[in-house]
């Protein structure tokens, strides 16, 4: 037998995905399960895009597409920036992908080399880490607590560069997963200035846009054509298992993300490209921003719940669909403490060290950020589930 693997192949899992997985196995022996650890929608597609669906599976042949994905499509995104953010973004710069992960895979190996240095906040999305790590690429995290709103600063930046050396890039999210903190236009617009003279490749993961609760979320695209805005159709548009993303690329890696996606993924999904056109539909704004009310809602449940058992620091939560909270008092390893609250209470919610690694090398992570001591919960879900998890999670804790 022969068995070969790769260093690439041992990539750290994406813990969220583990904790569904195990939350499947739960249900599947006839528990209940309230599933407070994924960012997934529990609506689906709006309306508009259901029937555009339904049509485009009578109509056409749904076959492959242009590796960067139908002109109609890349046409009515150009238009959304031009509504959203005031912004002249040309369709030509617009890729479609297979969700908004095969975007940032196909833009890390156009734009970095192995051993290139990329930045990324700590608490930070996992697969960001993961991926660059498996293309053999350095990850820096810039630790980010409440002092800085979990959100990079130019201070930040100066002072990594002054210890190491400017990065190659620098990935930031607004709103933010797993803090769901938000970047005012003045910090994105100093960040990418900052970016801008030294150099550095801007990643901007604005999957999130449309989910927000008072604060404004503004767009690389708004500061500068020479860095990267990523969009997807998953979480705003309810369209996760659709598997479509996008970005808006600088023109010298528009033919070089082309080339990959051909070689990669041939297309992004074809029924979904059709379909999506509609998403942007007024009819589909209204749906969509009622989802938005249900998140509001269900987001102060969930802080509620988590101040009722004990936590005192929880991300400010100004998008997305999460709360990030300190459970320190609870446990110091919040990855058995989340295998315990699934099993015995039926919750389950994701552990900070899936967005907050501890470091092994002689980079000190501050005890007060260290992912072992917060967990991320989502309320993305129904109403009836997410009030339904919080009081299994009171009651387990009182327990």
């Amino acid at each position: 037998m022969v068995e070969r693997i790769s260093q690439r192949g041992a990539v750290e899992p994406f813990r969220a995905m583990e904790i569904l997985k195990r939350g499947n196995e739960v249900a599947a022996q006839g528990r209940t399960v309230y599933s407070l650890c994924l960012g997934q929608p529990s609506t689906p597609a709006p309306s508009p895009v259901r029937e555009a669906a339904h049509a485009a599976l009578d109509q056409h042949q749904i076959g492959y597409t242009d590796a960067n994905g139908i002109p109609p499509l890349r046409q009515r995104i150009s238009e959304h920036y031009r509504d959203v953010y005031g912004t002249d973004v040309d369709p030509d710069s617009i890729v479609l992908t297979t969700g908004s992960s095969a975007a940032f895979t196909a833009i890390f190996l156009a734009a970095f080399e192995a051993g290139d240095t990329v930045a990324m906040t700590r608490p930070g999305y996992p697969a960001y880490r993961n991926t660059l790590g498996a293309l053999g690429c350095v990850v820096q995290s810039i630790d980010c607590g409440p002092d800085t709103r979990w959100q990079p600063t130019v201070d930040q930046l100066d002072a990594l560069t002054e210890a190491q050396g400017a990065p190659a890039g620098l990935i930031i999210a607004s709103p933010s997963n797993p803090t769901g903190t938000i970047l005012s236009a003045a910090e994105l617009d100093a960040i990418t200035r900052w970016c801008d003279e030294h150099g550095t490749l801007l990643i901007s993961d604005e999957i999130y846009h449309g989910i927000s609760f008072g604060e404004e979320t503004a767009s690389v695209t708004q500061f500068s054509q020479q860095h990267v805005a990523v969009g997807s159709f998953s979480k705003y548009y309810s369209m996760t298992g659709w598997r479509l993303g996008w970005a808006v690329l600088p023109p010298q890696l528009v033919r070089p993300v082309e080339l990959l996606l051909g070689n990669l993924n041939l297309s992004a999904p074809t029924l979904s490209q059709l379909a999506a056109i509609r998403a942007f539909d007024a009819d589909a704004a209204v749906e969509l921003d009622a989802h938005v009310e249900r998140y509001r809602e269900n987001r102060t449940v969930i802080i509620e719940a988590l101040e009722t058992i004990g936590c005192r620091v929880i991300a400010p939560a100004d998008g997305a669909f999460y709360c990030y909270a300190d459970v320190s008092h609870l446990t110091d390893d919040s990855a058995k403490w989340a295998e315990k609250l699934l099993l015995e209470a039926g919750v389950a919610v994701t552990p900070g060290i899936d967005f907050a690694p501890d470091s092994t090398g002689t980079d000190d992570l501050d005890p007060q950020l260290d992912g072992s001591r917060y967990v991320r919960v989502s309320f993305a879900g129904a109403k009836e589930d997410v009030r339904a998890g919080c009081q299994s999670l009171i009651d387990f804790v009182g327990n």
